[in-house]
């Protein structure tokens, strides 16, 4: 009973700071976004901001959220194919719903932001930063 305890008080710790990392690379990716598609196509804004959030999540997931110290070119390497995954998601996602709502950019935003995030906490948490 108290290791079920243990890892759920750990899993909501993980969650709760996933959400915090979380938010703050989808500000930096929408802000990027944002000022991006004033100058490039939607599809390759929203890569480059995906891009650009994704460097903030790992570091903060990596040394807050799943508290790795170490240095690991391993997880560097599952990292980035977890989010290159993540990314096509996100990019189809962000596309398709442009499509779906006359080009709402906010909504296509946040269902792709939602899809990518979704992917990104099961594979960061069961495979790159696997204890």
């Amino acid at each position: 009973m108290k290791k079920y305890i243990l890892l759920k008080s750990s899993l909501y710790k993980q969650i709760s700071r996933f959400s915090v990392a979380g938010l703050s690379a989808v500000a930096v990716d929408f802000l990027s976004y944002y000022l991006l598609i004033n100058y490039l196509s939607y599809d390759i804004s929203k890569t480059l901001s995906f891009v650009i959030g994704a460097v903030v999540a790992y570091v903060i997931n990596k040394f807050w959220t799943f508290e790795k110290n170490n240095l690991s070119f391993k997880e560097l390497v599952k990292f980035a194919l977890l989010y290159t995954f993540s990314l096509i998601v996100n990019v189809y996602m962000n596309k398709l719903f442009l499509d779906i709502t006359n080009n709402t950019i906010i909504i296509a935003f946040f269902v792709a932001t939602g899809s990518s995030a979704l992917i990104n906490f099961i594979g960061q948490k069961w495979w790159v930063f696997k204890k």
